[in-house]
């Protein structure tokens, strides 16, 4: 059974740091594309990150210069470094793995930005 788990979400104030893991297990080859979305109620899923293959990294305009998106040494995982985070961007982060034929995603950390 595939299993994406993320961890790291919680309370920060406006302009404190977060950074999200998340492990992918039950899958033996490797997911090309490591994504991070993010959402909240009554609004679509938004793309926030996303690296590809050994590190070819793409941010949503918003969260440029501030997040930082990286493999991690073990096989399918990826961590989101969050700087500078803004009240607007709470939300539940999702993490989604996926290449051709297949797609996964993880059930969701709570993000709360708020003074």
């Amino acid at each position: 059974q595939v299993q994406l788990v993320e961890s790291g979400g919680g309370l920060v104030e406006p302009g404190g740091s977060l950074r999200l893991s998340c492990v992918v297990s039950g899958v033996i080859f490797n997911l090309n594309n490591m994504c991070w979305y993010r959402q909240v109620p009554g609004k679509e899923r938004e793309l926030v990150a996303n690296i590809v293959g050994d590190g070819m990294t793409n941010y949503a305009d918003s969260t440029k210069g501030r997040f930082t998106i990286t493999r991690g040494n073990a096989k399918n995982t990826v961590y989101l470094q969050m700087n500078s985070l803004k009240v607007e961007e709470t939300a539940v982060y999702y993490c989604n793995g996926n290449k051709i034929g297949y797609n996964y995603w993880g059930q969701g950390t709570q993000v709360t930005v708020s003074s």
